[in-house]
């Protein structure tokens, strides 16, 4: 399988310079790595990106976070694996996630009440622009149909 085109980020100079701010953004925010491979990984799932649940998988094993858990993030409600922090976090994810499912708030308050319960502000906005950013790529590599195992950077 090949990539319909170049990944539209290396195309255009400046996206390339723009992501890698967000990223360094990101990491300031003090989001456990572990969380973000695991929120990144929900959505790609949900997204159907092969590249993306490739590369968190692989982010996730060399994190040294068990196999168990790895498999076990599809269906994480009925999984012990996950903290109460985890399982807010993957929340959150699925709520952002799944916009077109709405017949409410995207986020109704008791969930927001809940993930601001494990994270302070930072990790919060480190968490949104996680999952933010994750949802951007889903739609890019599914678009330009961007194999799993593809390597960037």
């Amino acid at each position: 399988m090949q990539a319909r085109m170049t990944n539209p980020a290396y195309v255009l100079s400046g996206a390339m310079k723009g992501i890698g701010t967000l990223f360094q953004a990101i990491g300031e925010g003090g989001l456990a790595q572990d969380v973000a491979e695991i929120v990144g990984l929900r959505a790609s799932q949900i997204n159907g990106c092969g590249a993306c649940v490739h590369g968190h998988v692989a982010n996730l094993r060399k994190a040294g976070v068990s196999e168990e858990r790895i498999a076990a993030v599809a269906a994480w409600r009925h999984a012990p694996f996950f903290s109460d922090a985890e399982r807010a976090a993957l929340k959150l994810t699925e709520a952002m996630t799944r916009l077109s499912d709405l017949s409410g708030e995207s986020v109704p308050d008791a969930l927001w009440d809940e993930v601001a319960d494990h994270f302070d502000e930072k990790e919060l906005s480190a968490l949104i622009l996680t999952v933010s950013v994750t949802n951007m790529f889903n739609r890019i590599n599914t678009t330009i149909q961007e194999p799993a195992g593809t390597t960037w950077g």
